[in-house]
């Protein structure tokens, strides 16, 4: 299901689709509040040094131990119950990723609007982008069997790609589809459900060379556009060190998460992409090639939103996140070119789902992977399992138990979830730097290059955790967050975070702390030891 070769293109797509994800749109704009040159500098400082190391070790790590996942590197190098601590954090990381991603998902294919007067009226665009995506689904499954069973060419797999590609897109513009959003959050969980329990080879990997192509267009049309119109930058280049309760260190870092650097690709580095590479050659260009085309992709959207005079501006276009900010800003960069502005937001804003719907199909799969070993073990036969260990080990039951948990912490929202997710996103960033360095060192290779950024995520995740979690126990405390219920509730007009909704978040952020803690000990231990050459290198 999983190990299923592939050439060096549709890899890269995979690897670039499933780490670009929204995050890498949505972590510039919201920075933006620090100013344009902080979120630039660490966007390219990040991103070349931070980034795009981490990518790369992490896939050289799993092929070298024959494409098996962190998880199971941290068990060879570090130990078997740092691998377990590592396991079940990747799980409560999972679930937040998804969390966020289903509802930014969701409201990308949000078909209604509701005024501030209280009408409701449709909303052309998204519509659009939901029937488009959806077209989406049912043609990578058909490009799977013929990229399978086919034989073609691959000059013959892009033409068929490249026409599929274009008629999904003419007929959403033709036929909107309008649901309600919470319904969207439904039929999204359910496509989830599917997507991480399918053959890679049916969805996942061909889906993924689909969007690649879109993908790509966007970001190519997107810089064209900011030649073209020449935008202004109408935001400060430094707006202070504090903002609205954040400090810039350690918030800055987290809240750009994988625009510069993200714990996640190193799942998917390890998890899925290095489960499909050929040779050893087409690692480099598809995890640190695919890791520079995030860092263009964030510098084009913290460009985009800098282009706007204030938020009041994009906010009276009905521009409510960071994705529809994204897409008005390219939009108007193309208008200057005679491109039609409501095609052109339609068409980023559909590849902006793309992007969100690929970083799902990674990130269930790998939850539901994480949660599945944390109960195998090699000395334990599958025959010999008892039944309550069938069932914790079975797909469907870790597949369904992930996306319930992620399901209600949906209902948070992801601007509430988002600075939690960005600080547990940054403390997997450091155990993935900390698993390549043990390994790279025991193995007697250079780990040198991987110090700095193990040393600089790990202060800077301790830290934002323990703000953020400071700040929700005295939320709760003091009566900041009210007891309604629900876990948001709507106050004099404006949704906003309930206790509820503050304490799984406080949970979630203790747990993932205390098990970020504990695997760093256990890893600067192993790092500190005297080499020695595992069996299973090679």
């Amino acid at each position: 299901m999983d190990y299923v070769p592939a050439d060096t293109n549709v890899v890269f797509g995979h690897q670039f689709a499933s780490i670009a994800g929204a995050a890498a749109i949505n972590g510039p704009i919201q920075a933006s509040v620090f100013g344009w040159l902080p979120v630039l500098l660490w966007i390219l400082l990040g991103g070349v040094f931070f980034g795009a190391v981490q990518d790369f070790a992490a896939m050289y790590a799993s092929v070298k131990n024959k494409g098996r996942t962190i998880g199971y590197i941290i068990e060879s190098y570090i130990g078997r119950t740092g691998k377990k601590l590592f396991l079940l954090f990747c799980w409560f990381f999972s679930i937040l990723v998804v969390a966020v991603f289903v509802d930014i998902v969701a409201g990308t294919f949000n078909g209604f609007q509701t005024a501030a007067d209280g009408t409701v009226a449709t909303v052309q665009a998204n519509g659009s982008v939901a029937t488009t995506s959806m077209l989406f689904i049912v043609e990578a499954v058909a490009l799977g069997f013929i990229l399978r069973y086919g034989k073609l060419n691959k000059w013959c797999n892009t033409a068929i790609a490249l026409v599929m590609l274009v008629c999904a897109i003419v007929l959403g513009l033709k036929f909107p589809l309008y649901i309600q959003l919470n319904t969207w959050h439904i039929l999204v969980f359910v496509y989830v459900l599917i997507a991480s329990v399918a053959p890679i080879w049916a969805l996942l990997q061909p889906r993924d060379y689909l969007n690649s192509y879109l993908l790509i267009a966007m970001i190519i049309a997107a810089v064209i556009g900011v030649f073209a119109a020449k935008p202004e930058v109408n935001l400060p280049a430094f707006s202070g060190f504090t903002i609205n309760g954040q400090t810039l260190f350690p918030f800055l870092f987290v809240t750009v998460a994988c625009g510069a650097v993200s714990g996640f690709h190193s799942l998917v580095s390890s998890g899925t992409a290095s489960k499909q590479i050929k040779n050893e050659k087409s690692m480099l260009p598809v995890s640190f090639g695919a890791m520079l085309m995030e860092s263009a992709l964030a510098v084009i959207a913290l460009i985009a939103v800098v282009s706007f005079s204030s938020s009041a501006e994009y906010t009276a276009l009905g521009y409510n996140t960071p994705a529809q900010i994204f897409a008005g800003g390219v939009a108007n960069f193309l208008a200057v070119l005679g491109l039609p502005q409501n095609v052109v937001f339609t068409l980023i804003n559909l590849a902006v789902s793309a992007f969100a719907l690929t970083s799902l199909d990674s990130v269930s799969r790998v939850g539901r992977l994480s949660f599945q070993e944390l109960f195998l073990d090699d000395f334990i036969k599958e025959e010999d399992m008892g039944p309550v260990r069938r069932i914790l080990t079975n797909k469907y039951f870790a597949t369904i138990l992930t996306l319930v948990l992620a399901y209600f912490l949906t209902q948070v929202g992801y601007d509430s979830i988002w600075p939690l997710f960005g600080s547990s996103n940054q403390m997997l960033s450091a155990l993935a730097f900390l698993a390549c360095a043990v390994f790279l060192k025991r193995t007697k290779r250079k780990s040198f290059m991987l110090w700095v950024p193990l040393c600089t995520m790990v202060a800077v995740t301790f830290t934002a955790l323990s703000i953020t979690i400071w700040q929700l126990a005295t939320g709760i405390a003091d009566g900041t967050y009210q007891w309604i219920s629900g876990i948001t509730a709507n106050i004099d007009g404006a949704s906003v975070l309930t206790a509820w909704g503050a304490g799984i978040q406080l949970v979630f952020a203790v747990l993932i702390l205390a098990l970020g803690v504990a695997v760093v000990i256990q890893g600067v231990r192993k790092l500190l030891e005297k080499p020695s050459l595992p069996s299973s290198a090679n």
